[in-house]
């Protein structure tokens, strides 16, 4: 990949980061376990704190990428190596963290991906908030999950070939 495509592709994913981070953010800030579980339900208690350590996980991967891709985007001249692995450890960190959640509240159905719906689908219902919030971030992440699917494979096929550890 020319290094043209690299540092646009590091811009937007930047980008995309940073809208992901404003909503985690917002999301994480303004609601509460005690504000988002049923009095007495002590499942949807269990959903709701799994839930929202997931969202925690997811930005905090999200952060530390949107980091790395700002010091790859600021570098007097910019290094190539260096943004491509950023751009990997984005999409294998933030990406995959998002569809496949550690504690699975949500997960990715692919059968409603060509369908125009909504692919998510939660084990509980959850609340509107949470709902939105995770309908809006599978949006940011889908278009993070087509631009940097090369760095999936062909990143760690590339460095393999060259002899390093991956």
């Amino acid at each position: 990949m020319t290094v043209k495509n690299v540092k646009e592709l590091c811009e937007t994913s930047k980008a995309a980061l940073s809208d992901a981070i404003a909503q985690l953010e917002l999301f994480l800030n303004t609601h509460a376990l005690a504000q988002l579980s049923s009095e007495g339900d002590a499942a949807m208690d269990e959903f709701y704190r799994a839930y929202l350590s997931d969202m925690r996980f997811l930005l905090v991967h999200c952060e530390v990428a949107y980091e790395k891709l700002g010091v790859a985007l600021r570098r007097p001249t910019f290094n190539a190596e260096y943004a491509e692995k950023a751009l990997y450890e984005t999409y294998h960190n933030c990406v995959n963290s998002f569809f496949y959640p550690k504690n699975e509240c949500y997960s990715e159905d692919g059968r409603y991906a060509y369908t125009g719906q909504d692919a998510i689908r939660f084990r509980k219902k959850p609340t509107r908030d949470a709902r939105d919030l995770t309908i809006t971030l599978s949006k940011i992440f889908e278009e993070l999950r087509e631009e940097l699917a090369y760095y999936e494979t062909d990143y760690i096929t590339q460095r393999r070939m060259q002899g390093e550890k991956v």
